[in-house]
């Protein structure tokens, strides 16, 4: 048990650095090469000048929103790790979620907050490229997580005899590797078209945060093939996760319909109903933002959505996860208890 919790984690933290590294590594080669050619020595974020009666209220609450996000999301992966009985397949990858969760506010936030503070409400052009890459990354491995979850869940009740063989952890490990890859592949390319883009001035942002929609908004290139490059990615990508999503919550439905014990259909359900919450929630955010543009429709509600996905979800997250699942309130209950008992002790 002990070398399986080490394994665990390793396998994690493995990923995790490798993440970084990789992260690293090409934000300084991009935004080195771009910084050459541009005239643009930051962007104004006009998210924060439009309320400018609001701006406490504003660093309040994105700074409560924050160490929701982080505490939420620690506990949660401190939970997993922590308890043996949740190293299966379906915590691994909720322990993926947790990590791309924190990283997701880390990026964008303590930025955010430090923008509200600041007279100019203005942020580097280096520090928006890399935030820009961070949250095309993040967001791209979060919907190929998301759709591996429901193919588990597809799994395990629909092939429950199967389910130890075909999500084996080494199956989970090199799937979840690969889908960081494919992310970071993803947003290294859509950032590297982007530095054929010209940017002069000082440019306005209608935004709280850097995303590649509104960055190839202010560009005073032709964007036509960062359109197309957009939209490929979600044809591949968004489409991928979605079909693979939908087929196996079909396959789901009709065994619970199939499935005669009232019992045995209310745990499925259960089992369901809290990752279907956060595909939904997560999805109608980010097709919004990254299918309206590459599709040239117009709309006013880029911040509201962007907020909604980018801070919202992974607040909502670890209270889906932990208020609507039994197992991770009773391991939670049973740390507390060992933490209570020890102080006593």
């Amino acid at each position: 048990m002990v070398t399986h919790k080490a394994d665990f984690n390793v396998n994690i933290n493995f990923t995790v650095n490798l993440m970084l590294i990789f992260s690293i590594k090409t934000m300084n080669h991009i935004s080195g090469d771009w910084l050459n050619h541009t005239h643009t020595t930051e962007f104004i974020m006009l998210g924060f000048l439009a309320y400018p009666q609001l701006q406490s209220t504003l660093f309040t609450l994105f700074l409560l929103l924050y160490l929701m996000a982080l505490v939420g999301n620690l506990l949660i992966f401190s939970i997993i790790a922590a308890d043996a009985r949740l190293r299966t397949p379906m915590y691994f990858f909720l322990a993926n979620l947790a990590v791309l969760d924190i990283c997701c506010t880390s990026s964008t936030i303590p930025k955010m907050l430090e923008t509200i503070l600041s007279e100019t409400k203005s942020i580097s052009f280096s520090s928006c490229i890399t935030q820009l890459f961070l949250m095309s990354s993040i967001l791209s491995i979060q919907l190929l997580i998301l759709a591996l979850m429901a193919f588990d869940r597809y799994v395990a009740i629909c092939l429950p005899l199967r389910y130890t063989s075909i999500m084996s952890m080494n199956f989970c490990i090199t799937t979840a590797f690969t889908m960081w890859f494919c992310g970071f592949v993803n947003s290294t390319t859509q950032t590297s078209l982007m530095k054929r883009l010209s940017f002069y001035g000082k440019i306005a942002l209608d935004q709280f945060f850097c995303e590649i929609p509104p960055v190839l908004k202010v560009s005073s290139s032709d964007t036509y093939i960062n359109d197309i490059a957009i939209l490929l990615a979600d044809i591949f990508i968004s489409m991928f996760c979605f079909l693979l999503t939908f087929m196996s919550y079909m396959y789901i439905l009709s065994s619970i319909v199939k499935n005669r014990s009232a019992s045995n259909k209310r745990k499925a359900f259960q089992t369901c109903s809290s990752h279907l919450l956060v595909v939904a929630f997560f999805y109608g955010g980010i097709t919004y933002t990254y299918g309206r543009p590459a599709l040239n429709l117009e709309g006013d509600k880029d911040k509201v959505v962007s907020v909604i996905y980018g801070v919202g979800s992974p607040v909502l997250n670890p209270i889906i996860y932990s208020l609507r699942n039994q197992e991770v309130k009773r391991a939670l209950d049973q740390i507390l208890s060992r933490k209570m008992f020890s102080s006593r002790m």
